[in-house]
């Protein structure tokens, strides 16, 4: 493994990327960003220039009268809002030269009715038949559509087809991820989500940021703090507002300590299924000490609702920065029989090789976290665009084998790091209030956050203090085309452990 380089501070709103037919463009105010409204000629040519010009899809969403998309320029490490009008209920699709938007098209029409012309996949995708209307977030109500079937026909007629989920016998996010064999051999992955669709973005809507923050903390269960600090963030850079410094460093134990939870969670469980106990055990009991002490320093084992817009909702416990820094003592005593116990031959030899994502595939899908790092795209978040991390950047560990047994690797690095920056944030908490009152005004931002599972971003226009529209983009829109891809050369009796070492959510995506 190899530490990554620092993808420097955060951009401003010159946003100097903007080349070509998007610098030539109207800018709107979008802040950190410039957000630039294009024809519908030019947002056709952004997906045919994103590889030239080295830019990545991060995301792709609506509202009631246009269509968005956000890039990642990779060479000069800044993020690139683009929007463009929608007409006669149309808008040009990305996906035929930007694979990674077919989801997102799929979604922007089951909610919006909006039709990409030229999409690659027509499907629906979030309504499965059984809405009492069709297009929620359109200004008309719509008829329910009929039921339909939602997997691609393939070739199930000519090869064996196993189903795995949507319910399934453990307490696990609700995904139908269907393989097309060939024997033991799997010749093709497709899932479809949408079964714990909540009508967040309807939801937030009309809302203050305070009112609906507990909608943007529900949208992933373990991913509660990294959507909850992003929709913050947003929500302070659209009104010109900003958490007090002791906030801002609370938010960083917090999400420092669900990251160390979660990837104790994922270690635990892939040890489980490779019937390792002495890892599932020891990594179980680990991560029931921590959540046990965030309990006891916020008052909420996963920290829900614990970040607000304008800070925090408490400040930390009497007594909590001591079990939490017990709690990360007893993890980090816990690393290095954690290590060798990977390095031994029974989970080497089971993860080694194992699901790998090649840096083509990880390009295509644009997946950060564990699983890009792991195939060296060492892309995080986290000292790129949280100023937050600014004093003490987190340092980034990469991997090159993009295996299981690499994702497994970054996973325990950062578990290292996070209980580093978790005692570094404790020991210069700095004193002062953990919240501001918001102004009531207007304004739009982008915002995000490094989840354990990747980059979440948030998006927010809001109308004199309360929500216009928003969009919060999970990491799981990138890791399930990623899964779906490797997965088609790998055998079935590994899906399980594929599945699980890309720690694959699904209810971020439902929405």
């Amino acid at each position: 493994m190899a530490r990554g380089r620092d993808y420097g501070a955060i951009m401003t709103d010159s946003a100097p990327t903007a080349g070509g037919t998007i610098g030539a463009s109207p800018a709107e105010t979008c802040k950190p960003w410039h957000r630039h409204d294009l024809t519908a000629a030019d947002w056709a040519a952004t997906a045919r220039d994103a590889a030239a010009q080295s830019r990545v899809l991060l995301a792709h969403w609506a509202d009631a009268s246009r269509v968005y998309a956000l890039f990642l320029d990779i060479d000069a490490n800044a993020a690139v809002p683009i929007s463009t009008a929608v007409e006669g209920g149309a808008y040009p699709a990305l996906s035929p030269l930007l694979p990674a938007a077919a989801l997102y098209e799929r979604m922007i029409a089951d909610l919006f009715g909006y039709r990409a012309d030229g999409a690659i996949d027509p499907r629906p995708w979030l309504d499965h038949g059984t809405w009492p209307g069709a297009f929620p977030m359109a200004p008309r109500a719509s008829p329910p559509r009929p039921d339909f079937d939602r997997f691609d026909p393939g070739e199930q007629d000519r090869h064996m087809v196993l189903s795995i989920g949507p319910v399934a016998g453990l307490i696990e996010e609700a995904a139908h991820l269907r393989l097309t064999l060939d024997g033991p051999a799997i010749l093709g992955a497709e899932a479809v989500l949408g079964f714990t669709h909540k009508g967040t973005l309807g939801l937030m809507r009309g809302k203050s940021p305070r009112n609906a923050a507990r909608f943007a903390a529900r949208l992933s269960a373990d991913s509660t703090v990294a959507h909850s600090i992003a929709f913050a963030a947003a929500a302070e850079a659209a009104l010109d507002a900003a958490a007090p410094p002791r906030a801002q460093r609370l938010r960083v134990i917090m999400l420092e300590t669900e990251r160390i939870a979660v990837h104790l969670d994922n270690l635990a469980e892939i040890g489980r299924l490779a019937a390792a106990r002495s890892v599932s055990t020891l990594c179980g009991r680990l991560r029931e000490t921590l959540l046990r002490a965030s309990q006891s320093a916020f008052g909420h084992r996963l920290m829900m609702d614990c970040v607000v817009p304008g800070g925090v909702g408490a400040d930390i416990a009497d007594g909590g920065a001591g079990a939490l820094l017990r709690a990360c003592a007893d993890i980090a005593a816990g690393l290095t029989e954690i290590r060798r116990l990977h390095d031994g031959t029974a989970l080497a030899s089971r993860l080694g090789g194992l699901g790998v994502a090649s840096g083509t595939v990880l390009a295509a899908s644009g997946a950060g976290g564990v699983a890009g790092r792991a195939g060296g795209r060492a892309f995080d978040v986290r000292p790129a665009f949280m100023p937050a991390f600014s004093q003490m950047p987190p340092a980034v560990t990469i991997a090159a084998a993009g295996d299981a047994a690499a994702r497994q690797a970054v996973r325990i690095g950062e578990i290292g790091e996070s209980l580093r920056l978790i005692g570094g944030a404790l020991d210069a908490l700095p004193a002062g209030p953990v919240a501001l009152p918001l102004p009531q005004t207007s304004g739009e931002a982008i915002a995000c956050a490094e989840s354990s599972r990747g980059d979440i971003w948030h998006w927010l226009r809001i109308d004199h203090g309360q929500i216009a529209a928003a969009f919060p983009r999970d990491p799981g829109w990138a890791l399930w085309p990623l899964a779906e891809s490797v997965l088609k050369t790998a055998m079935a009796e590994d899906a399980g452990m594929i599945r699980t070492s890309f720690a694959l959510p699904a209810s971020g995506m439902d929405l």
